[in-house]
């Protein structure tokens, strides 16, 4: 939960004008307060990769995003129910006006992956992907479908101890600024490692 609020509060910062790209701009545009009712926003999880300890391939996840209310006042807040095969959890809770819950997931989950397959420090790991998000990136419109990349470990002086990890590429397909990530995306190339993180909005 600690590394989960470690995102959050990372999310939650405003875009430093004078740092940061446009790409960081698009992904962490500004998509609170949320207002979903009783609506519940779903996206299949596929995640594959090598054999590792700590490391769980996911062929039939799903991740969705409702509202609840707080027992302890009464306020609406938000939730991630978090399922693939038999296995079932509710991850929150997440404060209605902070950042995307569900972005919030995929980075965590992607650093986890990523210190899992190498051994690698995850606070390095999460420093890096943040500071590449914030203030890097590419950007691509196409009619009203806009894409942001990234390669946070390029060019990194430990990209020799990555295992494949140093080609990482981080890929967010958006629509509407203030709708929810259509698509996220981490994935190396393949050569040296096959891994695959994908969330996609039905």
């Amino acid at each position: 939960m600690k590394n989960i609020l470690c995102w959050i509060v990372a999310l939650m910062l405003p875009a430093l004008p004078l740092t940061a790209g446009e790409a960081g701009d698009a992904v962490f545009a500004e998509r609170g307060p949320w207002s979903l009712g009783t609506q519940e926003l779903v996206w299949t999880e596929t995640v594959q990769g090598p054999a590792a300890e700590g490391f769980r391939t996911v062929e039939d996840g799903r991740l969705t995003l409702s509202e609840a209310i707080d027992p302890t006042d009464g306020e609406p807040i938000l939730q991630l129910t978090h399922r693939k095969g038999t296995y079932d959890r509710v991850i929150g809770p997440y404060p209605i006006s902070g950042g995307d819950p569900v972005l919030t997931f995929f980075l965590e989950r992607t650093a986890r992956d990523m210190a899992a397959l190498t051994g690698g420090s995850p606070f390095y790991i999460r420093n890096r992907m943040k500071d590449a998000l914030f203030r890097g990136g590419s950007l691509s419109r196409d009619g009203d479908t806009v894409e942001a990349r990234f390669k946070p470990f390029e060019g990194d002086g430990n990209a020799d101890r990555m295992g494949g990890f140093e080609t990482l590429e981080l890929v967010f397909i958006i629509g509407d600024p203030d709708a929810p990530i259509r698509e996220m995306t981490a994935s190396t190339d393949g050569e040296a490692l096959d891994y695959l993180n994908r969330l996609v909005m039905q």
